[in-house]
């Protein structure tokens, strides 16, 4: 008989606790962070911090900032969410997952210091304890949601922070202006230190400058690339995260080997990731991408202008803006096969096909072979909800998943 793995099995019990707490989602409130914190003896305090918010690209431009400073030769450790097939995704250390022994003690110390916090504060705690423990010179944090009430706004001072850019998203809990949401989002500014700001609409950029700059931070446009750099990931949309990025990096005095080879090398799980599947009935080219609103959406289409496209599977949670985002994908010219993503409540397959004629599936396997056989040879595209490209990436490349959260 094989004997269980015990690391595993404390992970498993961890990670049960922690999505225990799912149902106080991402709660909007600093003072439970705060004092959890406190408690922990302020493991946010332990290093130097960007810290990184905005509607689309924010994950993308942490993973960009992070290889720079890897290629600087920091220590790093990079927070983000959500994650795609595996938890640890959310939290690492020089580039990789953060090891399921590490991630069992810091999710049980969390969960012990921290007896109310919510799974994201929760999980906030824990990628700062690990920092911690790593001890890292500096922690590239994704802000949640907004900014202002996110838990990670609980880091002291950092070094920068930075506002990819703002359109509409969670308008339940941020607002439904530009102006409302710019104004969650730029609240993460702190006196004296430099906010970034990404290309954004004018109105989204004066209340950002207002907010900004009542808190004391120094404005810095994000400023353009030299002209022979390469960008790792796909997309014209990739260009603005790495102005975004690029300019972090000359705020924290990289040189401009470590920005060129930061931007070069950074790779992001789910955003325009192209999987070549070698065997079975679901070879061929798959393109998965997020796209979970309408501004990341028409990002998507315009990156995949060229592409010869057979088939896109779709599926989108109930309370975003689906039927936008499904007007925006129907400009590719392909069969649409749709699903329900996992977590909380989904935009039913049938209605969906009601709005833009195409075909229901009951499971995520069925529409990806559903989708591979109406494709032949040519490109698949799974969109419109990241947890609906987590299931998908699990499944094609046979990997094990952890539950799926939908905050």
């Amino acid at each position: 008989m094989i004997s269980a793995d015990p690391v595993r099995e404390r992970l498993a019990a961890a990670l049960s606790a922690l999505y225990a707490r799912v149902p106080l989602g991402m709660r909007l409130g600093l003072d439970p962070m705060r004092d959890a914190c406190a408690r922990a003896a302020h493991p946010e305090r332990a290093f130097d911090a960007v810290h990184v918010g905005g509607t689309n690209g924010k994950g993308s431009t942490c993973a960009m900032v992070a290889g720079m400073a890897r290629a600087a030769g920091a220590r790093v450790g990079l927070y983000t969410s959500p994650h795609l097939v595996r938890f640890a995704e959310r939290i690492r250390i020089d580039g990789e997952p953060i090891e399921d022994a590490t991630l069992t003690e810091v999710l049980e110390e969390a969960l012990a210091i921290g007896a109310d916090l919510s799974f994201f504060e929760t999980a906030t705690l824990a990628a700062f304890l690990a920092f911690r423990r790593a001890n890292v010179d500096l922690a590239v944090v994704e802000v949640g949601i907004g900014g202002r009430l996110d838990a990670t706004n609980v880091l002291p001072p950092p070094r920068c922070t930075a506002i990819t850019g703002v359109a509409f998203d969670h308008q339940d809990k941020l607002g439904d202006t530009l102006d409302a949401i710019a104004r969650e989002k730029a609240a993460i500014a702190k006196a004296g230190v430099p906010m970034v700001l990404g290309p954004m609409p004018e109105e989204a950029r004066q209340a950002a400058i207002e907010v900004a700059t009542k808190h004391g931070a120094r404005i810095v446009v994000a400023r353009e690339l030299p002209p022979d750099v390469t960008i790792g990931l796909e997309g014209p949309h990739q260009r603005d995260n790495a102005r975004v990025a690029w300019t972090i990096g000359v705020e924290l005095g990289f040189g401009d080997d470590a920005c060129a080879r930061g931007l070069a090398e950074a790779r992001w799980p789910g955003r325009l990731e192209r999987i070549e599947v070698r065997e079975g009935e679901l070879a061929g080219t798959w393109i998965l991408d997020g796209a979970h609103n309408p501004d990341g959406a028409r990002a998507l289409v315009r990156a995949l202008a060229k592409e010869d496209v057979g088939a896109v599977v779709f599926g989108a949670l109930a309370d975003k803006a689906w039927r936008e985002m499904l007007g925006v994908v129907t400009a590719i010219d392909a069969a649409r096969i749709y699903v329900a993503p996992a977590g909380r409540a989904p935009a039913e397959p049938r209605v969906l096909a009601s709005e833009a004629p195409g075909t229901p599936a009951s499971t995520v396997g069925e529409a990806l072979a559903s989708a591979r056989r109406a494709a032949r040879s040519r490109v698949v595209l799974v969109c419109g909800s990241l947890y609906l490209v987590g299931e998908a990436r699990a499944a094609l490349l046979g990997l094990t998943p952890d539950p799926i959260v939908a905050l």
